[in-house]
């Protein structure tokens, strides 16, 4: 009879379970793994046997047979090294070099180096999720991924350990070890490194910040350079809501697919702010790969992402924005199949009105050709500015607002105004599976975000002068909402309106 042993593999942000048979069969010594596995799978038959060796184990290589090791299912395709530790105690199982533990419910995930220790593991996190809540008995994992696994501690019994010789220890009831406990419960974190505070002037702008902290809407600074749209953009993290519970271990199971997290302190207590170069690939920004991990837009999951100077970004990097941006994740299709990552995220762009950035400035001169400024604005194409719902110039500030400095007060008072805003939200769509303003679908915009004969006939005239796509219109009447919401009103008036329009060019 085969010995089967659990271990787990990462399918986009998610873990499914992957059964490791282990059997003997009669004929010259082979090591065979099977069941879609890669090179790095392949390959670890030599650390595999080095790593029972040096930990006091006889090795496939003492025994005179075929050892097969089946990964199933086998349509699923098995990537990394994280099957390394489920298949050492398969082997040990089956060659009856583990005679006091037996197979249960029970998954194993680490990467094993040749002296036998265990190393980190990526994509931990959704693992240690799956056996909390398929009803396995525990997990086994490498000591480096145990802060990161604490989160389900209180879920589910998580054994860590340095070494393949104190998981046999432990496993033999020798020397047993006291299961994880769960080492987070304030995830609240204050410390920004920019905030609304140090930015002088500018009021308008610092408005719009809130408008979008407060829906979740889209931003776009345009204006010349040194005006303050990158601080302002960098500023926006300080008006968001502290993370709740279930959306930091969210964001923390992305990072932990992605192996970005930290050992010391692995859990992400801040909304995410990802600023990727103007140069980064398609690939990069929305996911992907030959092993598909997350890319930029899911790394901003429930915060904010910066494209800076995005008229400098590769046209067909900004088109992949469009889908994600309205459905609020990503699929990546692959001939293997699909994977879907989470990307409900504040895009915050900022663009200088011409390649040399004066276009427009009273007191510098534009040395741009007027057919130069037209080629570099449009590279901004009509459907991703439909679905940017706040566009407005930052201008210079004066001197004399320079040396005025920044009203200390300001980033304290928005941020409650945000959090207020976001809780009549969350009153409102209590019963749907949305939270934000940003999120209604058209089909519910006119139940959520009703306007009276006056504020109608304004989005009319509206319409019809500046002929507004009904995406946007539904965009306009989203950010019409949140300002209402800001102002603590229960309906959307003729001003609240007519300050949206005011956010389109």
């Amino acid at each position: 009879m085969p010995t089967k042993i659990f271990s787990a593999a990462t399918i986009g942000v998610d873990a499914v379970p992957i059964e490791v048979e282990v059997d003997f069969s009669s004929g010259l010594h082979s090591f065979q793994i099977v069941g879609l596995a890669d090179k790095a799978i392949e390959e670890s038959k030599e650390r595999i046997s080095l790593a029972l060796k040096n930990s006091g184990v006889k090795p496939p290589m003492s025994f005179h047979k075929k050892l097969i090791v089946n990964l199933a299912p086998a349509d699923i395709k098995k990537e990394g090294s994280g099957y390394d530790l489920a298949i050492a105690v398969g082997f040990m199982v089956s060659s009856e070099q583990l005679v006091n533990f037996k197979p249960q419910k029970t998954i194993f995930v680490g990467e094993l180096s040749l002296d036998g220790r265990l190393r980190k593991t990526p994509g931990i996190l959704p693992i240690v999720e799956l056996a909390a809540k398929n009803n396995f008995d525990a997990v086994f994992i490498p000591k480096e991924n145990a802060k990161e696994a604490s989160l389900f501690a209180d879920k589910i019994n998580i054994f860590c350990f340095d070494t393949l010789k104190e998981l046999i220890l432990h496993l033999e009831k020798v020397a047993t070890q006291p299961p994880l406990e769960r080492a987070f419960e304030n995830i609240e974190s204050n410390d920004f490194d920019f905030e609304i505070d140090q930015i002088s002037g500018l009021n308008q702008a610092k408005r719009a910040l809130a408008i979008a902290a407060a829906g979740g809407h889209n931003l776009m600074f345009k204006g010349p350079p040194g005006t303050g749209k990158t601080l302002l953009a960098r500023a926006l993290p300080q008006l968001l809501p502290e993370l709740s519970l279930s959306e930091a271990v969210e964001i923390t199971k992305i990072y932990s697919v992605a192996n970005l997290l930290n050992n010391q302190n692995p859990l992400i207590s801040r909304r995410p702010f990802r600023n990727p170069h103007h140069t980064a690939s398609v690939v990069s920004i929305v996911g992907g790969g030959q092993n598909p991990k997350p890319g930029e837009i899911s790394l901003a999951h429930r915060g904010v992402l910066f494209l800076d100077e995005i008229a400098e970004f590769n046209r067909q990097v900004l088109e992949s924005l469009r889908q994600p941006l309205e459905e609020r994740e990503i699929t990546v299709s692959r001939a293997r199949g699909s994977l879907r990552f989470p990307a409900n995220l504040i895009l915050v762009a900022a663009m200088n009105p011409c390649p040399c950035g004066w276009f427009g400035d009273p007191r510098h001169e534009c040395s741009c050709s007027m057919s130069l400024i037209q080629k570099y604005q449009r590279k901004i194409s009509g459907p991703l500015l439909d679905r940017i719902d706040l566009i407005l110039e930052v201008p210079r500030i004066n001197f004399n607002e320079l040396k005025a400095g920044a009203d200390k007060k300001l980033g304290l008072s928005l941020k409650n105004k945000v959090k207020a805003a976001r809780e009549r939200q969350n009153q409102r769509f209590i019963n749907e599976k949305f939270s934000l303003n940003s999120e209604i679908k058209p089909k519910q915009v006119q139940s959520f975000c009703a306007l009276d004969s006056e504020t109608e006939t304004l989005l009319e005239k509206a319409e019809k002068q500046f002929v507004l796509s009904p995406r946007l219109l539904h965009r306009i009447i989203k950010v019409s909402r949140t300002i209402a919401d800001l102002e603590e009103s229960e309906n959307i008036r003729l001003e609240h309106l007519a300050e949206a329009l005011q956010y389109r060019e």
